[in-house]
């Protein structure tokens, strides 16, 4: 049975990560999408801007993210009143496992003429059956969330369409915000994509990079992911990001791709 949380606070920069944080690379790893979403929860709690929002995050990984205590670091390092810079570091273990750099801009309505986008969002599909990896053993970050697939699967390989939401909240009694939620999902567009066997490759991301000109205001966000890789080990994984209303934005993961005996 999972926790209530991904993660329990312990003060307001220090967090126990729960099980429901565990990827599909071992037992003691967090996956991606929980520490995102919560490098950029404690940048909009410790700086907070009503006038201005989100609309890039770019995410490096350090190293890996163990289950267990973290601790959070904040600045701003680029201050303005139209465009803002801050940088979050999440620190496990004594040392920095990520690093988020956090792009926030003004936000007047009605400043710039609309232009929306031309595609539509596909059909919410029925509730389906929750199907992981085949070959790789349960983990909790998988079953933190409801998965609903337009095309593909976790065990099929290829290019796949999904919608999700969060099963459980960032931090128990907290309700997680609409970008929160979309942070929650959007490391996963490997996973989804993947165009190698789980069981015996490792693509794992090094860098995440998230843009979106709006954030979801629907419960439920969906992302079409396709991913490409090069003999040489490396690979981009590329994202569209949507919600019930229609597109959000894109990511783009850059991979480490390996048979799965070698090491990062």
């Amino acid at each position: 049975m999972l926790a209530p949380s991904f993660y329990v606070a312990l003060d307001a920069l220090r967090f126990r990560a729960t099980d429901a944080t565990v990827g599909p690379w071992g037992p003691s790893l967090q996956h991606g999408s929980p520490p995102a979403a919560l490098l950029v929860r404690t940048v909009e709690k410790a700086l907070p801007r009503d006038d201005a929002r989100v609309a890039r995050v770019a995410f490096d990984f350090l190293g890996p993210v163990h289950v267990g205590e973290v601790s959070l670091e904040v600045e701003r390092v680029r201050p303005g009143a139209r465009i803002e810079l801050c940088v979050a570091r999440l620190s496990a273990g004594g040392r920095v496992a990520m690093q988020a750099n956090v792009w926030r801009i003004s936000a007047q309505h009605g400043r710039a003429p609309e232009v929306r986008p031309t595609e539509s969002p596909p059909a919410l599909p029925e509730a389906q059956e929750q199907r992981l990896f085949g070959d790789v053993p349960p983990f909790g970050y998988g079953e933190a969330l409801e998965w609903r697939f337009v095309e593909g699967t976790f065990d099929a390989r290829g290019p796949a369409t999904v919608w999700t939401r969060p099963r459980l909240p960032l931090l128990e009694g907290e309700v997680l915000s609409p970008l929160g939620r979309l942070l929650a999902m959007v490391d996963s567009a490997n996973g989804i994509s993947a165009e190698l066997d789980p069981s015996r490759y490792t693509f794992v991301p090094v860098e995440l990079t998230v843009a979106v000109h709006r954030h979801p205001a629907t419960e439920w966000v969906g992302m079409r992911a396709r991913t490409v890789i090069d003999p040489d080990g490396i690979g981009l994984t590329r994202a569209d990001l949507f919600d019930e209303r229609g597109a959000l934005g894109a990511a783009v993961q850059t991979l480490f791709v390996a048979p799965r005996e070698a090491r990062a």
